[in-house]
Order: structure tokens, then sequence, then C-alpha cells
């Protein structure tokens, strides 16, 4: 798929992300054409503007029912909490950017950003990590004015993420988890 503007590519992304969730959810170890109906949907109707990005409460709701562990690795020991978007890239103190992570996923990750960090590990973030940090990156996107920047000239962009890492293609379900 060819994307003109960052604003697509995210929305792709965030499509993806809800594809990826209902198959799980649904423990499917590939898409099935309800899969893609969901993406495409989506899609069309964040780039049409008739939808919107689920709010960060969503979240918070299935964080509290996950209870209190790792959101990287899963993890119930030596807790703290984790920036998503790293304070020194512009992340903030706000609940919305803040994670359980234990010690080692905490110490590991640093301040890189998420995607750098997964990059490095070459593995594929959580679902539910990934869909916080993607709602994350299109607010941000959006108060800086980058939304409708051309995707193919993103790569120079002062952003508190790496447009390149942004991951436009998800593994089949039976790869990934929440």
């Amino acid at each position: 798929m060819k994307y003109e503007t960052l604003r697509e590519a995210l929305y792709w992304s965030y499509a993806n992300a809800a594809m990826a969730h209902h198959a799980l959810e649904n423990e499917l170890h590939s898409y099935a054409r309800l899969s893609y109906v969901i993406r495409s949907r989506l899609y069309k109707g964040l780039v049409s503007g008739r939808m919107s990005i689920a709010s960060l409460y969503d979240d918070e709701r299935a964080r509290m029912k996950s209870g209190r562990k790792c959101a990287y690795c899963g993890s119930a020991s030596s807790l703290s909490l984790d920036h998503l978007v790293p304070r020194s890239l512009g992340g903030s103190d706000s609940a919305d950017n803040l994670v359980y992570a234990c010690r080692s996923c905490n110490s590991s990750k640093g301040d890189r950003d998420l995607l750098v960090w997964y990059a490095s590990r070459d593995e594929f973030p959580p679902l539910f990590v990934l869909r916080r940090y993607l709602k994350l990156l299109i607010a941000s996107a959006e108060r800086r004015g980058l939304l409708d920047a051309e995707f193919e000239n993103c790569g120079d962009l002062v952003a508190p993420f790496r447009v390149d890492l942004i991951p436009l293609e998800y593994p089949q379900p039976d790869r990934l988890r929440f």
C-alpha cells in the first residue's frame, strides 16, 4: 500500500492493530476475512474523518483487568513505571504515557523509543503497548502539525519517534501477544 501522508501511515498501522486485536481476542492463528474487514473499515473511517481513534480510557480499562505486570514481558516482579515515549524525546509524565515495566525491561529500554528498542531486540511489541503507543504518536503528530506531512519525506521530521519504524505490516496472530 502507498501512503501519501504520515496520517495515512499511522492510521494504517492503527487499523492493523485493530485487525490483530480482533484475531487475538478470537484466538485465530491467522487473519480471517472479518479481521481484514475490520482493518479496511477502520482505516477508511479514520482517513475520511467518519471514525476516530479510541480513547486511552479503553487501554486503561484493559490494563486494570490484566493486573500489575510488565507491559513488555508480562513479569509481575520488581515493577516500576516506564514512559512509553521517553521524557528525553518529549514524552510527558501523564498517566497516558506510563506503563508498568519490570526492572529488566525498564533498564534495557532506558530512554530509547519503544520501536527502536523492540527493533534492537528483533521483536514485535505486544499489541496493548503498540496500540497505546500509536495513539500517543498520532496525538503528538497532530499537536506538531505533522499528520499531513508527505510520508516519503518524513525521515527528517523532528518527532519523538522514528517514522521508518512504524509497523505497516503485522505478523500473523499466532506470533503476537497482548
